[in-house]
């Protein structure tokens, strides 16, 4: 394959997570306070319908563990499609429970779209090194949703509006990355599993990896699902969307260098890193509640969270060609251990926010879990 062939791939697996994750997915963090405002939902719906989100991606990262490399392109388009179909409904009026629903039919999406488009690139193109690119476009989209959602909030948009356009060019995002995903189909590279073992990195323990990756899916998610709420709770001046587009902004060109980290420092040390930083970034809001600390708070989690996903999916797939047994369902294991983390977060603390009406403790149980996840790296 061209070095430009390799490229325009990448490029289109990274559309697919842009759609799946970023628009699917953390678009929700963004217009919620828009929809609380509207009376739309109270935060407790709003908890409610992330919660379902993250189980409903937990479901998705489930039935993917059937899914094997020959059939991902399929499913590429597939969670496109379905991801566009849930942003459009949730233009239209409805009951709280409906909204919830949709919001766990999403998640289903968003998983797919995350397992669908790593076995693509990585096993069934063979393209490991496109691995930076391609989990950047969780970030791009995170940003690129974010400032559309600013941009419709400054033209008088309702929420509605702001889920219509959304779909929109969810759509338009979708047709453009279609032809290079689908006709790939019928272009399987040769023996994907030997250029994944002949990488210069070393192996690492699969179980471990795992618990680490499902540690990283509690710590992250507090920050990722309230942020927006904490801005406009504490700085009520300050746009929390652009808080939210700064996380995402952080994202993308993080992964180009967690990767290089990976490279240089193996995975073990790159892991440690990543997740102190993390952890710090988590704590920061309860640190120093201010808009610098926010803003930090942003830059540190957004420009590491996905950071762990380019450093532990690779890893994983090189722990499944040394453990045949795990085969490509490794990286669905991943996904099912970071969705039940995802689940945990925000039902943990919403329960604390109504003991302390506040969500310092939640912070820094986060932090606490991701502080934990750096001393398992250990044991890889």
């Amino acid at each position: 394959m061209s070095a430009a062939a390799r490229l325009r791939a990448a490029i289109a697996a990274a559309v697919i997570l842009a759609i799946g994750m970023g628009f699917g997915r953390f678009a929700f963090t963004a217009i919620y306070p828009h929809m609380v405002e509207e009376g739309v939902l109270s935060l407790h719906d709003g908890s409610l319908a992330a919660s379902a989100n993250y189980a409903g991606y937990l479901l998705g990262a489930i039935l993917s563990m059937r899914v094997r490399a020959h059939g991902a392109h399929r499913l590429c388009l597939w969670s496109v499609a379905g991801t566009a179909l849930c942003l459009g409904v949730l233009a239209l009026t409805m009951p709280v429970w409906l909204i919830v629903t949709v919001r766990g039919v999403a998640g289903v999406f968003s998983a797919l779209a995350m397992v669908a488009a790593s076995l693509w690139l990585l096993v069934q193109r063979g393209h490991g090194r496109g691995a930076p690119l391609l989990y950047a476009g969780v970030g791009a989209g995170i940003a690129v949703s974010a400032e559309l959602l600013v941009l419709a909030s400054r033209l008088g948009w309702h929420s509605a509006g702001m889920w219509l356009l959304l779909a929109g060019v969810t759509a338009l995002a979708g047709l453009a990355a279609a032809p290079a995903i689908a006709a790939s189909g019928q272009a399987t590279l040769a023996a994907p599993a030997q250029a994944a073992a002949s990488s210069i990195l070393a192996p690492v323990a699969p179980w471990p990896l795992v618990l680490i990756y499902g540690l990283a899916g509690f710590g992250y998610i507090v920050t990722a699902t309230y942020l927006p709420v904490l801005v406009g709770a504490a700085l009520p001046g300050l746009n929390s969307a652009h808080v939210w587009a700064v996380f995402g902004l952080g994202a993308a060109p993080s992964c180009f260098l967690w990767h290089r980290l990976h490279e240089r420092l193996g995975t073990r040390q790159a892991l440690r890193l990543n997740l102190l930083l993390q952890a710090q970034g988590v704590a920061l809001p309860v640190l120093a509640p201010t808009a610098v600390g926010y803003l930090l708070s942003a830059i540190l989690v957004g420009g590491t969270f996905v950071g762990t996903v380019t450093i532990a999916m690779p890893a994983a797939q090189r722990a499944a060609v040394k453990a045949a047994k795990f085969g490509s369902n490794m990286m669905a294991i991943m996904t099912v251990v970071y969705g039940i983390g995802q689940i945990i977060g925000p039902v943990l603390a919403g329960s604390l926010y109504a003991q302390s009406h506040s969500f310092n403790s939640a912070l820094l149980a986060a932090a606490g879990a991701l502080l934990l996840a750096m001393i398992v790296s250990l044991r890889l």
